[in-house]
């Protein structure tokens, strides 16, 4: 999917505010991991997910991949901290992290 600027510029500003919904230890991504980051776009769209120490290298394939696993775009990072998104026409705007931020 592409994101123009002005988007992509809102969509982190959402994501200032979010905390980690996931966090990625030393094991890396196993199934629970991708059941929980897939379970969690479902259901908020827009996610941080607090990445395992290592060089940026090392965080940017876990980010990737992530992303590629759970068919959704990493939209910022920094740090070790990235910003997933999987938009849901048929999200619950009581859970979603876009609808309730919705101007």
């Amino acid at each position: 999917m592409q994101l123009d600027n002005a988007t992509i510029k809102r969509l982190k500003g959402i994501g200032h505010e979010l905390k980690p919904i996931v966090m990625i230890g030393n094991n890396g991504i196993t199934p629970a991991i991708t059941e929980e980051i897939d379970r969690a776009l479902t259901d908020h769209e827009l996610i941080k997910v607090k990445l395992p120490a290592g060089s940026k290298h090392d965080r940017d394939v876990v980010a990737t991949e992530l992303a590629t696993t759970a068919k959704a775009n990493v939209i910022h990072m920094i740090g070790r901290m990235a910003l997933l998104l999987r938009q849901n026409p048929n999200a619950n705007p009581k859970l979603s992290n876009l609808a309730r931020h919705a101007q």
